[in-house]
């Protein structure tokens, strides 16, 4: 009888799980549940028990649940948990997305000496995704629910200790909080002690390796998610990680990632620091770094767009002239949360189609230039090696070609589709198996798919974009614009 294992991909708007055979990586059940995600303003939210719920009925839907042998976690990165002493959430997770601690996140970046101290020392520059800036905010608005907390997870966290009943992170998503130094490799007491944190080490999750079991499914956890009581419980990690490890990814290989928010990384062989806080430094799932940017405003700005102008997301002509700046929930990269929209360039002619199209290429043009900072601050990108454009936005014709005309490069489009859950399911069978992650990703032939061949790249709209950028940028940051 065949071995089975399970990935889970906990993102920001639902949980999918992929059970694949453990030999061939041959897919032999699927589960997806949606979730709400609350909150207006600057607020974005949504309660673990809806996480943990989705979780449970992802896996019934699987068919499979009852024969699987081990499974791992992916999730959303950032995400602030507050449990009481019995395990409880005490208020809804603050999501990566949620940018009311965008004040104080300033406030960290002063108490340790600013961004320079802060990349040196950790590896990433506080910005308001990250989770130690959300705590200062719970702190600050919610005095009460923090003198209750008696432990802090990230998403992924809180499911695998639903599962295994221990509190158990890796360093891939432990990087992404602020208080976990890619220096040290160890959680900073120095981060931990400043006066807006004030956070013992023992409320934090232990930090595992990279394929060191985090527990066993307890009973109670086989109870309700219908898994084999004893089964193997993975690590996890953050998604951007797993999605890394799904694809086997090695050292100077860029990704681009299409969904709700757009993500550039790469596996760097070195520790990253980027004192302009564009580039996060993390640590990534095998041992080495992932240095990441992420930008708030991707594929759902296209979709709003089309929605407003009454067009089919694919109904779009060359842009004319037209820039759109798609910063509609303000935006991490650049480091604006308070920005929003705009679009500039309209004349009386002007297509409602061109408006969408400059939508389009005004979010990879930002994604792009993230991936040239990544390039510079790391062990380096193979300039001979393919692009490969993963996320939903990845199944689209018009992202691929945007893609392909303002990056100049080759496409690897990759024939898996939910890479995060994958690359959970990877981590979980070489943790059973005993295995390196890209030994079971090889296996599987996980990076097969189709390859674009490039195209001369347009600069002309890369530098138009990139002009108005800077003066809608100059605009928001300076003194006049602040009022």
């Amino acid at each position: 009888m065949k071995t089975l294992i399970a990935g889970v991909d906990c993102s920001t708007q639902s949980t999918k799980v992929v059970v694949v055979d453990l030999e061939t990586g041959e897919i032999a059940g699927t589960g997806r549940a949606e979730h709400a995600v609350t909150g207006t303003g600057g607020a974005r939210e949504t309660h673990p028990d809806v996480w943990w719920e989705a979780l449970c009925h992802a896996l019934a839907q699987t068919g499979q649940a009852d024969r699987i042998a081990a499974v791992s976690v992916a999730g959303q990165q950032h995400g602030l948990v507050c449990l009481d002493a019995a395990g409880r959430p005490l208020r809804p997770a603050m999501l990566w997305n949620d940018t009311r601690s965008a004040s104080d996140a300033i406030g960290l970046l002063d108490a340790l000496g600013g961004a320079t101290a802060w990349a040196a020392r950790i590896g990433v520059v506080p910005v308001a995704s990250f989770t130690a800036s959300k705590w200062a905010w719970v702190r600050r608005r919610e005095p009460a629910v923090a003198a209750e907390t008696a432990a802090i997870r990230l998403p992924h966290d809180y499911l695998t200790e639903r599962l295994a009943g221990e509190g158990v992170t890796d360093r891939g998503d432990a990087s992404g909080t602020c208080w976990w130094s890619t220096a040290t490799e160890s959680y900073s007491t120095e981060v931990l002690g400043l006066a807006s944190i004030q956070l013992p080490v023992d409320l934090l999750p232990r930090v595992a390796k990279s394929t060191e079991a985090a527990g066993a499914v307890t009973p109670a956890a086989a109870a309700a998610t219908g898994l084999p009581a004893g089964a193997l419980v993975g690590p996890g990690t953050g998604d951007n990680m797993s999605a890394a490890l799904g694809l086997g990814l090695g050292p100077g290989t860029p990704v681009i990632s299409l969904g709700t928010s757009g993500t550039v990384y790469m596996v760097s062989a070195t520790r990253t620091t980027d004192p302009s806080g564009d580039v996060a430094g993390f640590a990534d799932a095998s041992g080495r770094f992932l240095p990441l940017a992420a930008t708030l405003n991707c594929t759902l700005a296209v979709d709003r767009m089309a929605e407003w102008l009454g067009l089919q997301r694919e109904d779009v002509v060359p842009s004319r002239g037209v820039v759109m700046l798609p910063y509609f929930d303000g935006e991490r990269t650049p480091n604006v949360p308070d920005a929003s929209a705009a679009i500039l360039g309209l004349r009386h002619d002007t297509d409602p189609r061109s408006i969408l199209m400059a939508t389009y290429e005004g979010a990879v043009v930002g994604l792009l230039d993230a991936l040239e900072t990544i390039d510079g601050c790391s062990s380096g990108i193979d300039p001979e090696a393919a692009l490969v454009l993963i996320g939903g936005g990845a199944r689209s014709e018009t992202w691929r070609h945007v893609v392909q005309r303002l990056s100049g490069r080759a496409i690897s489009i990759p024939k898996p589709t939910e890479l995060v859950a994958i690359g959970a399911a990877v981590q979980a069978a070489a943790t059973f198996g005993g295995q390196e992650p890209q030994e079971v990703a090889s296996r599987w032939h996980t990076s097969t798919g189709t390859l674009l061949e490039p195209m001369p790249r347009d600069m002309e709209t890369i530098s138009r974009h990139r002009a108005v950028r800077q003066l809608a940028l100059d605009a928001v940051r300076s003194p006049r614009g602040k009022r």
